[in-house]
């Protein structure tokens, strides 16, 4: 067996990423088929560049080509999700082993946290307003058929608004806790809370 050939752009791709347009074309199927639900394009993109496994071209070019052959199918207003079909999941199940072990935890991890981190913004909601002396940030954290709490607060530039937004979509669960232990008087129960957020906020 000759040494394998090499012939995708490498750039921006760490040790023990991916090389060969075959093997990026494996990783879109595994990802799809792993995950069982849509991505979009750009999040599959995402995955692969900002984990250091595929060049930015060579991702793309592989979901152009998998669909101009019928392997992932597109869906969505803007044809941005893309699903694996069964021909993407039968090439998963016989080819995922060319893939490094390392490559495919770290792009499935990155997939599930990415359609987790989906779910908590669909469910909590978080709207941005411009207001007189900068923006209102209104969060919302779901209960299901109404919200469990809503809250407001005024920042004056948009640039906290958004760090505002990400941090509680990061971890709505969190925010709720600890507002709650303090609205209620249990200082000791938030206080416990913020000491074991360094240790992963969900």
């Amino acid at each position: 067996m000759g040494p394998l050939k090499f012939d995708a752009f490498s750039a921006g791709v760490e040790p023990g990423g991916l090389r060969t347009k075959n093997e990026i074309r494996i990783l879109v199927c595994y990802l799809l088929s792993s995950v069982d639900a849509p991505l979009a394009k750009k999040d599959l993109i995402e995955i692969a560049v900002e984990n250091g496994l595929a060049n930015y071209f060579e991702i793309t070019d592989a979901i152009a080509d998998l669909t101009e052959k019928g392997i992932i199918s597109i869906s969505g207003k803007a044809r941005e999700n893309c699903s694996a079909t069964g021909t993407a999941r039968m090439i998963s199940k016989q080819l995922d082993s060319d893939l490094p072990a390392t490559v495919r935890h770290k792009a499935l991890c990155a997939a599930t946290n990415l359609l987790a981190r989906a779910k908590r913004e669909q469910e909590n909601r978080v709207e941005i307003k411009r207001a007189r002396n900068g923006f209102v940030v209104a969060c919302h954290i779901s209960g299901g058929d109404a919200d469990l709490m809503n809250f407001s607060l005024c920042v004056p530039t948009l640039e906290q608004a958004n760090i505002v937004k990400n941090n509680f979509q990061d971890a709505p669960g969190t925010v709720y806790r600890t507002l709650l232990a303090l609205v209620t008087g249990n200082q000791d129960v938030a206080a416990g809370i913020l000491r074991k957020k360094n240790g992963g906020m969900q």
